[in-house]
């Protein structure tokens, strides 16, 4: 695989613009922030496989979010396969939010927001992947977004373990060869999802998984109203919270723990972001919905085993913070 980017060669001033650039154009239009300013360094390869587009990533802690602003204006509608090889990475996508270890799989939908939020410096085999290749083979893939897939499972470790072979192959393949190899690994990739969801009975059908991606969409939507009740988000759905908690009961989950999760969540994720230092652990609640500090520590304690400012403190002393102007 070729080198097509690296920011070695970019002055550190341009360096976050031209990444988040040369990033979109092998991946898909996103926001991009950078947990170590200016010296951010960052590098990528490409290589096509057929019909697929191969990417391996390699660079700093990092944000990467890709909203209804940028799906609206641009014209990606690919699914993007990823295998972590080094590193550590958190995706959200359709209400699910995954850490992702090495050699797991995962999928994201460039159809629908999502994030990823870089732990520590990594390498990522990224491969773009047209939606009817996937979902040709597997159906509906929206109960498979934000799903790692651990190298425990046998048929998933042979999908990694094939996928990870290619980056240094890949070159040498003509383009019929390729084409056939790049089957080979959807082939491969789908068998190992579809028995994720045999195993885990994540079976809804197509009907239902919609209106639940739907009741999950108008919850994230709204999670900054701290009017938002259950009955609320039931409704702005159209249908019943009896019938939204049985949507929900394959995950383990209520509308009414859904909603304070989703909100939880959020909260942690501002609170670990040092693009967000200067903001108050208050202000950060009270916009996600919370008007309760006492009741908020104590919800936050209870979920993640510790407290707000913890929380935060110990994201600002693992990573180091560069100054933007540096």
């Amino acid at each position: 695989m070729k080198i097509i980017f690296s920011t070695h060669d970019v002055h550190a001033r341009d360096r976050l613009d031209y990444w988040r650039d040369e990033a979109t154009k092998v991946a898909a239009a996103h926001d991009f922030s950078s947990r170590v300013g200016r010296t951010f360094q960052g590098l990528i390869r490409k290589g096509m496989l057929g019909s697929l587009t191969l990417t391996m990533l390699e660079h700093d802690v990092c944000a990467v979010r890709r909203t209804d602003r940028y799906i609206k204006s641009g014209s990606e509608d690919d699914l993007l396969l990823s295998l972590l090889l080094d590193g550590s990475l958190v995706l959200h996508q359709d209400g699910r939010d995954a850490t992702v270890r090495p050699n797991e799989l995962c999928l994201l939908d460039s159809g629908r927001p999502f994030s990823v939020d870089v732990g520590s410096s990594l390498r990522l085999l990224l491969v773009k992947v047209r939606r009817c290749e996937l979902q040709g083979r597997l159906g509906d893939i929206r109960a498979l977004t934000a799903r790692p897939i651990t190298s425990s499972e046998p048929v998933a470790s042979l999908a990694s373990g094939f996928l990870t072979m290619l980056p240094g192959r890949v070159d040498a393949l003509d383009p019929s060869t390729g084409e056939k190899v790049a089957q080979h690994l959807l082939d491969l990739t789908a068998l190992a999802f579809g028995l994720q969801l045999q195993e885990e009975g994540a079976c809804l059908s197509t009907s239902r998984m919609t209106t639940l991606l739907r009741l999950k969409a108008i919850i994230e939507a709204r999670l900054c109203d701290s009017g938002l009740r259950p009955a609320h988000a039931a409704a702005a759905a159209g249908i019943s919270v009896r019938y939204a908690n049985a949507l929900l009961a394959h995950e383990g989950m209520s509308l009414e723990r859904f909603i304070m999760l989703r909100r939880l969540q959020h909260c942690r994720r501002a609170l670990e972001d040092v693009m967000q230092s200067s903001r108050t652990v208050s202000d950060i609640a009270y916009s996600l919905g919370f008007s309760d500090m006492s009741h908020f520590t104590r919800r936050f304690k209870a979920q993640f085993g510790c407290s707000p400012s913890e929380c935060r403190q110990r994201a600002l002393t693992a990573v180091p913070i560069c100054p933007q102007d540096a």
